[in-house]
């Protein structure tokens, strides 16, 4: 039986979250406006820069001002190769004490793509030294195959360029790889507003990763909650299924009955 919206949870690498908005941490023009809209966004998994962040769990480190809050989801952004992303899972793990990771392996340096050949082969090494993987990915079914089979968590496909804030730009391809994919599918960069989350929710996510998208706005708290109630109404949508697209008119009202007929 469907689950309502209201009591709709998430399970992730063996565990349950209420939430389907990850939030990253990167870009914000001040720490309070990135409380603020993480309060905002009621994000339970938040992503963090292993090697762009001070690590540490004291003082005054973003693990140590948000580890008692959010699940921190250390992530390899800057890697390009897989040792680099073996030895920063490592590192990440560590220091922060979680084996859950998002894995980032770039192959090119302008477009952020990742390297499918090279991400397969990082994701199959960190899931055999007991890493949760949820990978970032392109939306190629075969691809997210291959990491399902390696043992990932969950596959994170772009939506588009990372930073591009043009939101899902292969609508059919997302929608095939959501219904055929054996794990869950987190829909992950391009994000760049509401209504590119509530779509990428309606196609069959089951949850989104945006960064840019809350860190650049105009009003970053404001974009937050405007995420949060777009993938809560992208998730209702699709469990209440949407009527089917027609070429031709259908009226709404019964014809019979109606005055002078």
């Amino acid at each position: 039986m469907k689950a309502g919206a209201g009591d709709d949870t998430f399970m992730l690498g063996g565990e349950t979250f209420g939430s389907r908005l990850l939030l990253g941490t990167a870009g914000y023009p001040n720490r309070d406006t990135l409380l603020a809209s993480l309060a905002a966004g009621e994000p339970e998994l938040v992503t963090v820069a292993v090697r762009r962040i001070t690590l540490g769990t004291s003082g005054e480190s973003l693990p140590a001002l948000l580890g008692a809050r959010y699940r921190l989801l250390p992530n390899t952004a800057g890697c390009f190769t897989v040792r680099d992303a073996v030895l920063t899972a490592q590192l990440a793990r560590e220091a922060l004490g979680t084996s859950w990771l998002k894995l980032e392996l770039i192959g090119d340096r302008e477009t952020l793509y990742p390297d499918v050949m090279q991400l397969v082969q990082a994701a199959e090494q960190l899931v055999n030294d007991g890493f949760t993987v949820l990978p970032y990915c392109t939306d190629d079914p075969v691809v997210c195959q291959r990491l399902a089979d390696v043992g990932c968590a969950a596959v994170m496909p772009l939506a588009s360029l990372i930073g591009s804030g043009r939101g899902v730009l292969n609508p059919s391809a997302l929608e095939q790889l959501c219904a055929r994919s054996p794990v869950p599918v987190i829909v992950d960069a391009g994000i760049g507003t509401a209504s590119h989350a509530t779509l990428a929710m309606e196609l069959g996510a089951s949850a989104v990763l945006a960064n840019t998208a809350v860190a650049k706005a105009d009003q970053p708290v404001l974009m937050a909650a405007a995420l949060r109630d777009a993938v809560r109404a992208g998730r209702a949508a699709r469990l209440a299924g949407r009527i089917p697209e027609r070429y031709f008119a259908d009226a709404s009202s019964p014809e019979i009955g109606l005055i002078g007929s």
